[in-house]
């Protein structure tokens, strides 16, 4: 698997393409920090995602209306979109994208004014890679996805979660 990093100079298109479903699980991460994007997007294409990476919300959501994820990991405090605006784009577009908010602090006041918005899973920062392919398969598996069939490589492997992830 390759990974794709989108910039937010990158143009799209006005209008939201029609979402077909993947024949494999595509993911799209989502953060400022150059290092924690890579590491993130390294470990998920090594255990077998495709993925595609984001600098920010922006970049997110130009990569959002141009491709079909199956879903979003992303941080919250991010220049230019945030991670609560990125989610009240999707939310405003009807797109229901299962998220994984990993961030440093939860934005409890943005979420408590949007009910609406929806998180499927929440790691706090700093989270290990084994909390990361955990999240990202119990948040697949609960949207009835082939996670089932997932298997990570053998140099990881998926350890009991810490309470800092919610579902």
């Amino acid at each position: 698997m390759t990974a794709k990093y989108i910039s937010q100079s990158e143009t799209s298109p006005n209008t939201l393409l029609p979402r077909q479903p993947n024949s494999y699980q595509r993911i799209l991460v989502v953060e400022d920090d150059p290092l924690i994007r890579r590491l993130n997007t390294e470990v998920l294409t090594f255990s077998g995602f495709q993925v595609d990476a984001a600098e920010d919300g922006a970049a997110a959501w130009v990569a959002i209306q141009n491709e079909n994820y199956d879903l979003i990991v992303t941080d919250n405090d991010m220049p230019n979109l945030t991670g609560v605006e990125l989610l009240q784009s999707l939310h405003e577009a009807r797109l229901a994208l299962p998220v994984i908010l990993a961030t440093s602090t939860i934005p409890q006041d943005d979420l408590d004014r949007h009910p609406w918005l929806h998180i499927d899973a929440t790691l706090l920062k700093p989270y290990s890679f084994h909390e990361l392919l955990a999240a990202v398969k119990n948040v697949l598996a609960t949207i009835n996805r082939t996670a089932d069939e997932f298997v990570p490589s053998s140099n990881y492997s998926v350890q009991p979660l810490t309470d800092r992830l919610s579902l």
